[in-house]
């Protein structure tokens, strides 16, 4: 049958824009490549309370723990505690993404969205009046047809490349990712925490997201042209000498990009949302509430597109102006500090954190917090000004 959308990769993005276009009484099909949706968990699966909000209604099954804020550790273990408020959109729930991310496509399927698994696109062939995606699944070869394909498939996005959009990385631009899923360790279940420091995690960090009692999320992203280690020997390490008594009860790896977001994310009759637009936060590399919204924004633009019988890239281009607007100006702010960071070294790191060791981040905003570091450390950090000031 011809669809008036198909959504490609049901993470959050996809399932949120899939959702969103079938509430609009939209004809649309989400694709997931897996068997199961929300497996492999690939990320630390930390998010706001806010983001979540915005679009679903909180359900304590995929809550697998609420923290009020974050811990951050200097090289030399100075510790900066960070209001939930302060510390983004990584902190605020701690998820179970194998129940959260079927929840979504859940609900897109309850919206009206055809929902598949265990379905690859293999390529978009362009029509007259829209496109053909030719999918593979359980070896049968097979088509459909639709006005519009949203993107969601991630950061090695297959339909970004097909429809001609740039989402090249560099090796500077893409953090390799090792988590594990720890137990018997110990820790304050009401905070996240993130360690920096170029012997601990090279261009990255190394965090833990609590799960439960003495069950946490323990993993690191390095950049790897910085690294004289694997992610995973450098996480090893870490675990050896902090948390030795502990137990590795499963491991995921991966990439995720951070190289700020795509120009822009539409062509003629596409739009790419979450990771396959490079949407994840150049800082902390999270990217759950930024999809979210990126998956609702695309899939309100299809609805206007349908409506008006135009998906030209012009007309898909206000796709562009809405994310921009909402949360593209914080990724652009956000890739300029991480090339700052990335550039420092462990004595610098320290005196940052210790110019601020003493204060009380209650009362602080972000911005506040940035503006009070550039005074304190000017010669450091005065070419932020003109971005974060």
């Amino acid at each position: 049958m011809n669809y008036d959308v198909i959504v490609i990769g049901a993470g959050p993005a996809g399932s949120i824009a899939a959702k969103t276009a079938a509430e609009k009484g939209l004809n649309v099909l989400l694709v997931e490549k897996r068997q199961e949706i929300g497996v492999p968990v690939r990320c630390a699966e930390g998010v706001s309370k806010e983001a979540i909000s915005r679009f679903v209604d909180v359900d304590r099954k995929w809550i697998a723990a609420e923290v009020k804020g974050a811990k951050v550790y200097s090289p030399d273990g100075t510790e900066v505690q960070m209001t939930e408020e302060m510390a983004g959109d990584e902190v605020g729930f701690v998820l179970e993404r194998k129940i959260f991310d079927r929840y979504l496509a859940k609900l897109a399927g309850r919206a009206g969205a055809d929902v598949v698994v265990k379905t690859t696109a293999t390529g978009i062939e362009r029509g007259k009046d829209g496109l053909k995606v030719n999918f593979r699944r359980m070896g049968e070869e097979f088509s459909e047809e639709a006005k519009i394909i949203i993107g969601a498939d991630g950061v090695e996005s297959r339909v970004g490349k097909w429809a001609g959009i740039d989402t090249t990385l560099k090796t500077d631009e893409l953090e390799v990712c090792v988590q594990y899923l720890m137990t018997g360790i110990e820790f304050d279940p009401e905070y996240s925490y993130f360690w920096f420091g170029n012997e601990i995690a090279p261009g990255g960090y190394v965090w833990l997201f609590p799960k439960g009692n003495s069950t946490a999320n323990v993993g690191i992203g390095i950049l790897p042209k910085m690294a004289k280690l694997s992610a995973r020997e450098y996480l090893d390490n870490f675990v050896k000498e902090n948390y030795s008594e502990g137990e590795v009860i499963e491991m995921v790896a991966g990439g995720v990009p951070v190289k700020g977001p795509v120009k822009t994310a539409v062509a003629d009759n596409v739009m790419l949302a979450g990771d396959a637009a490079r949407h994840s936060d150049p800082i902390t590399g999270g990217g759950i509430a930024n999809a979210m919204k990126a998956g609702f924004f695309a899939g309100g633009v299809a609805a206007e597109a349908i409506e008006k019988g135009d998906y030209s890239k012009k007309m898909l281009a206000k796709y562009d102006e809405l994310w921009k607007n909402d949360f593209g100006k914080s990724l652009h702010r956000n890739k300029i500090l991480q090339q700052k960071l990335i550039k420092m070294d462990d004595k610098t790191l320290n005196t940052l954190a210790h110019s601020i060791a003493g204060y009380d981040l209650q009362e602080f905003s972000v911005k506040r917090l940035v503006t009070e570091l550039i005074k304190k450390n000017p010669k450091l950090l005065w070419d932020l000004k003109k971005v974060f000031i």
